[in-house]
């Protein structure tokens, strides 16, 4: 198998996981890819405050690319699977990365650190769902 940057994985990953939209413009609007994205404008502005995307202006109308839309792609995918913002920053950087520097490996041990954070997560709430079901069971003997 040839090498694959980091950058082209994320696109995969993306196209593969992510709801796409068939539509293809050359310009999106804020409301466009809110409604596309099922996200409030509020949340798109948030992230461009953050340096997430950066679309272009005409007067005070946000004029987002296509090249936004994939950034907003990974950002939403990211944010589905419970990564921080400062995960999804680095991720953007891998993916920013038109060098193609990065290796596989860093998304690869990425994903696995998310993976264990919500294993972990997945064992707390199983053994907090197992002591209320005691609970309760016991609440309702006592009745």
């Amino acid at each position: 198998m040839g090498y694959i940057s980091a950058q082209s994985m994320l696109e995969h990953l993306v196209e593969n996981f992510a709801d796409t939209s068939t539509e293809t413009k050359e310009i999106y609007r804020i409301g466009d890819l809110a409604r596309e994205f099922d996200v409030s404008l509020r949340t798109l502005r948030f992230y461009e405050d953050r340096g997430l995307i950066s679309p272009e202006r005409s007067g005070s109308t946000r004029l987002y690319s296509n090249a936004d839309k994939k950034r907003l792609k990974i950002i939403i995918l990211a944010k589905n699977v419970g990564f921080s913002l400062i995960d999804i920053e680095e991720l953007l950087k891998v993916y920013d990365d038109d060098k193609n520097e990065q290796d596989v490996s860093v998304l690869v041990d990425k994903f696995k650190e998310q993976f264990a954070r919500l294993t972990d997560q997945k064992n707390e709430l199983d053994n907090s769902i197992s002591e209320i079901s005691k609970a309760i069971s016991f609440l309702e003997g006592k009745s």
